[in-house]
């Protein structure tokens, strides 16, 4: 295969049901020129097994990086996803987060020197997120409002997120009060400029650990476009089990000194000091 212009890193853990229906969604990409590297947090062997299954199915080329189950350790693995992409340029998202045919070229179109993308996701609650099937995925339907609503989606301004195309899309990215932060889910950029900060900080765990990398990002001079009405994605739903009080009071502390020393670099990343 030639060079991949974009490399997506999908980070996972034990949801192979959410993973297959993500990596559908890529395969129905109308831009095919990448790779997925899969940052596997320690996944058992159902997730091994449809990795495998899955490399014979698809067009694209799957890199699994995987590391030993150590309790939530999203920061180490999604560094050593990073070290393994094979493109200058890298998105960001989730094995949860199934990507809207467009995805990719909006990535591809909006991506610029200088800065890093940021994107949003649409949350389906439970009872839609487990009827999609791969024939929806492929055939694009369950990206439509429509069919959403007959699944039984309750109306609401967020509903603009699937709708918006061409002005209404670039025009909601502007007035959006939501912050052009870097989001785990939908986030992409240079791969230099990750490196250049030293990745992920890996003393964080659950909460917040994609927000310190983005804010160190800014704090070594790249700025934000903000794009979460034009790359779209489904979120689909499932518990959190590794969310605790403790994990989010440790993160914020973090990245409060990023933030009050201006810090661009972490000891705690790629490179260890």
């Amino acid at each position: 295969m030639q060079h991949p212009d974009i490399s997506i890193i999908i980070s996972t853990y034990n949801s192979e049901a959410w993973l297959e229906k993500v990596m559908w969604s890529y395969e129905a990409q109308t831009f095919k020129n990448f790779e997925m590297v899969i940052a596997d947090d320690g996944s058992k062997q159902p997730t091994l097994d449809l990795i495998e299954k899955m490399k014979s199915l698809v067009s694209y080329p799957i890199i699994h990086v995987w590391h030993e189950d150590n309790g939530f350790q999203k920061s180490q693995i999604l560094n050593k996803a990073i070290l393994a992409c094979n493109s200058a340029y890298i998105l960001m998202s989730d094995g949860d987060c199934m990507a809207r045919e467009d995805f990719l070229q909006v990535h591809i179109n909006e991506r610029e020197t200088g800065y890093f993308l940021s994107g949003g996701y649409f949350m389906l609650p439970m009872p839609i997120s487990e009827v999609i099937t791969k024939e929806d995925i492929i055939s694009q339907q369950c990206f439509q409002l429509d069919w959403l609503k007959s699944k039984g989606l309750k109306s609401s301004f967020k509903n603009n997120k699937l709708t918006a195309k061409g002005f209404k899309s670039q025009l909601l990215n502007t007035v959006t009060p939501t912050n052009a932060s870097w989001n785990g889910h939908n986030a992409s950029g240079w791969k230099s400029d990750i490196l250049a900060i030293n990745g992920f900080d890996e003393r964080m765990q659950y909460g917040g650990q994609d927000r310190e990398l983005g804010e160190r990002l800014f704090n070594y001079g790249i700025k934000s476009k903000q794009i979460r009405y034009s790359a779209i994605c489904l979120h689909l739903d499932h518990p959190r089990g590794y969310k605790t009080k403790a994990s989010i009071d440790k993160n914020l502390a973090i990245r409060a000194t990023t933030k009050k020393e201006n810090l661009k670099w972490t000891d705690f990343g790629i490179k260890k000091a």
